[in-house]
C-alpha cells in the first residue's frame, strides 16, 4: 500500500509536516520559557523595588513585606553577614537567597535556587541599602517562584501530543485528498482496460475537474482517436491495395491462361506483351507500398543539402519529350533533404501534370521568407475544390484521372506529400495564380537550410 504513489506522498507529507511542526514546537517552546523566565524576573524586581521603597520611607518592615498582588510571594531582608534579618511567611523557612553575592558586597544580586530539597525552583532579585530600621548595607531580596516550564514538562508533552494528532490529521487528509484526485485516474485506468472488449472507437471518461487529469483524459482519448483513424486507415490500405494488386494479377493470369492455347505465334507473343504490362503495373504498385512504408516507419536515411532549382533541371530533362515544360528556376534554393526522395517528389509532380495538362506546364522554384517552394503547375481541367484533400488519400482517384491513366496506382501524390511532411514542409493544391496556368497548382514548401558549414 505504502509502495504506491498515494503512500509515499502520504509518507512523504507526514515526514516533512512532522519536521516542520517539531521545528515550530521547539522554537514555540523556546519563546515560551523566555517569556515566562523574562515574566520572573520583572515580578522579582519590581517587587523588590517597591519593598526597598517602603523601607526607606518609614513603612513598618511588617507591612513593607507583604507582597501585593501581582508580586513576588517570597520577600527576604538580609544583613551584610548573611543573616536572615526578616522575612515574610512563605520565605521564613527558606534558606537565605543570594548569600554568596551579598558576602562578596555586590549591590544588585540576583539568580536562582532551589533549595531546600522538594522545594519549587525560585528566581529572585536582591538591592542592598544603605540606610534602614535595621541600620545600614542591608538586601532587600524578592523571589519568584520558576514557572513550571522551566522544571517539570507538562506543556512539551501537551505539545508533542498535539503534534501526534496534527500528523495524524495532515495524514488522513492527504491519503484521502489523494485518493479522491486519483479516482479521475482509476476511471481512466478501468476506461482502458475495456479496449480489448469494446475496441478502439471506445473513449475514456473524461473529469470535469479541470487541470493536469483532465488533460490527461482528454490527450488519451484523442491518442485513441488517431489510432483508431490509423487503424481504420490501415484497414482501407489493405483493402485498396488488395484490390489494385488483384486486377493485374488476375489479367496477368487470364493473359498466361490465354497463351497456353494460342497456336499462333503471333497471337502469343501479344498475350505475352500484355502480360508483360501486368507485370510493370504490379511492379509499380510493389514499388509504390514498399516507399509507403519505408515513409510510415519514418527510417532514417541519409540527408544532405539540396539545391532545389538543379535538382528540378534535371528532373525536366529527364522527362521524355511530351507536353512543353516551362521553367523558372531561381539558383541557390537550398534546402536539406535526401535527393532521391526529392527527386521521387518532383517526378510524381511532373508526372501526375503530364496526365492532365492540356499543352503546358510551369515548374517554379523560388524564396518565400524562410522556405523554399516549388511549384508545379498545369493547364488542365483542375481539381473540384471538394476533392483537393482527397487527392492526398492513398489509393484515392478521381473519375478524370482514371480515364486518363487507367493504370494509375493512386499513390503518386500520397508519397510526395509524406515526403514532404517528413522534412518539415508541406504539399497542397492552391489557387492557381492569376498570371499562371488555369489548372492544378501544386505547391510544395520546405525549410531553407541553414548556412553551410563549409
Amino acid at each position: 500500500m505504502f509502495l504506491s504513489v498515494r503512500g509515499r506522498a502520504t509518507v512523504i507529507t507526514i515526514v516533512v509536516s512532522g519536521l516542520i511542526l517539531a521545528l515550530v514546537f521547539v522554537l514555540v517552546l523556546l519563546l515560551a520559557r523566555d517569556a515566562l523566565m523574562n515574566r520572573t524576573i520583572d515580578t522579582a524586581q519590581r517587587t523588590t523595588e517597591r519593598v526597598a521603597d517602603d523601607l526607606l520611607s518609614g513603612v513598618p518592615p511588617a507591612r513593607a513585606l507583604v507582597p501585593r498582588p501581582g508580586e513576588a510571594p517570597l520577600i527576604q531582608v538580609v544583613g551584610p553577614d548573611g543573616r536572615l534579618l526578616a522575612a515574610n511567611r512563605r520565605a521564613a523557612n527558606r534558606p537565605v537567597l543570594g548569600r554568596s553575592a551579598i558576602a562578596h558586597g555586590e549591590l544588585l544580586v540576583s539568580g536562582r535556587s532551589c533549595r531546600p530539597a522538594g522545594a519549587r525552583c525560585v528566581r529572585y532579585f536582591g538591592m542592598r541599602l544603605r540606610e534602614t530600621r535595621w541600620g545600614g548595607d542591608i538586601t532587600v531580596i524578592a523571589a519568584e517562584p520558576v514557572p513550571l516550564i522551566g522544571r517539570f514538562w507538562p506543556l512539551p508533552l501537551a505539545m508533542a501530543a498535539m503534534l501526534v494528532g496534527l500528523l495524524a490529521l495532515i495524514g488522513w487528509w492527504t491519503w484521502r485528498t489523494i485518493g479522491q484526485a486519483f479516482v479521475p485516474v482509476d476511471r481512466i485506468r478501468a476506461g482502458m482496460a475495456e479496449f480489448t472488449i469494446r475496441g478502439l472507437s471506445h473513449r475514456v471518461p473524461v473529469p470535469d475537474t479541470g487541470g493536469e487529469i483532465q488533460d490527461l483524459a482528454e490527450t488519451v482519448n484523442r491518442t485513441l482517436e488517431r489510432l483508431d483513424e490509423a487503424m481504420s486507415r490501415e484497414r482501407r490500405f489493405i483493402s485498396d491495395a488488395s484490390h489494385d494488386l488483384r486486377n493485374p494479377i488476375t489479367g496477368l493470369r487470364t493473359r498466361l491462361e490465354l497463351g497456353l492455347d494460342e497456336d499462333d505465334v503471333d497471337e502469343c507473343r501479344e498475350t505475352i506483351r500484355a502480360a508483360l504490362r501486368d507485370t510493370e503495373r504490379l511492379n509499380d504498385i510493389v514499388v509504390d507500398l514498399l516507399e509507403l512504408s519505408r515513409l510510415d516507419s519514418r527510417a532514417p536515411v541519409p540527408v544532405e543539402r539540396v539545391d532545389l532549382a538543379d535538382l528540378a533541371r534535371r528532373e525536366v530533362a529527364r522527362r521524355p519529350r511530351g507536353t512543353p515544360v516551362a521553367t523558372r528556376l531561381e539558383p541557390g534554393v537550398v534546402v536539406e533533404a535526401n535527393p532521391v526522395r526529392l527527386a521521387r517528389v518532383v517526378g510524381n509532380l511532373l508526372g501526375n501534370a503530364e496526365r492532365h495538362a492540356e499543352s503546358r506546364i510551369e515548374v517554379t522554384v523560388a524564396r518565400d521568407g524562410d522556405e523554399a517552394v516549388l511549384r508545379v503547375a498545369d493547364d488542365g481541367a483542375g481539381v473540384p475544390a471538394d476533392s483537393r484533400e482527397r487527392i492526398f488519400e492513398r489509393f484515392a482517384r478521381l473519375a478524370d484521372s482514371r480515364r486518363r491513366d487507367p493504370q494509375g496506382t493512386g499513390l503518386g501524390l500520397p508519397i510526395a506529400r509524406e515526403i514532404a511532411e517528413i522534412y518539415g514542409g508541406t504539399l497542397r493544391l492552391v489557387d492557381a495564380p492569376a498570371a499562371g496556368p488555369p489548372g492544378a497548382n501544386f505547391e510544395m514548401r520546405l525549410p531553407l537550410a541553414g548556412p553551410s558549414g563549409d
